[in-house]
């Protein structure tokens, strides 16, 4: 089993930044592609991030393009997603995932293990 916990939620006001982790612990040797989602209220989730297991593949829904980075230390098992220029409608739950192969996907069901989630709230 891998745990992950996220941290480095809160309230922003538009316009700022704000810098997600998530480390893995437990059974982390391996290979292993990392994601991002999020939920808004009343809304499915869906994909913002991902990056594969050697940091060279990222890919980004269409609402981080441009805004967002995603990048990995392995040494510390922990991935980070950069969030710039925060919108209101950036408003919601986070999520951190794991996947047991190396490269990165899209798809909720192509992960593995999911975090508790973490808030972020963007204020006007």
């Amino acid at each position: 089993q891998v745990q992950l916990a996220e941290s480095g939620g809160g309230s922003v006001q538009a316009g700022g930044s704000l810098r997600l982790s998530c480390a893995a612990s437990g059974r982390t040797w391996g290979s292993y592609a990392m994601g991002w989602f999020r939920q808004a209220p009343g809304k499915e989730r869906e994909f913002v991030a991902a990056i594969s297991w050697s940091g060279t593949s990222t890919l980004f829904g269409d609402s981080a393009k441009g805004r967002f980075t995603i990048f990995r230390d392995n040494a510390k098992n922990t991935v980070y997603l950069q969030m710039n220029s925060l919108t209101p409608e950036d408003t919601a739950v986070y999520y951190c995932a794991s996947r047991t192969f190396q490269y990165s996907g899209t798809v909720e069901n192509e992960y593995d293990y999911w975090g508790q989630g973490n808030q972020v709230a963007v204020s006007s």
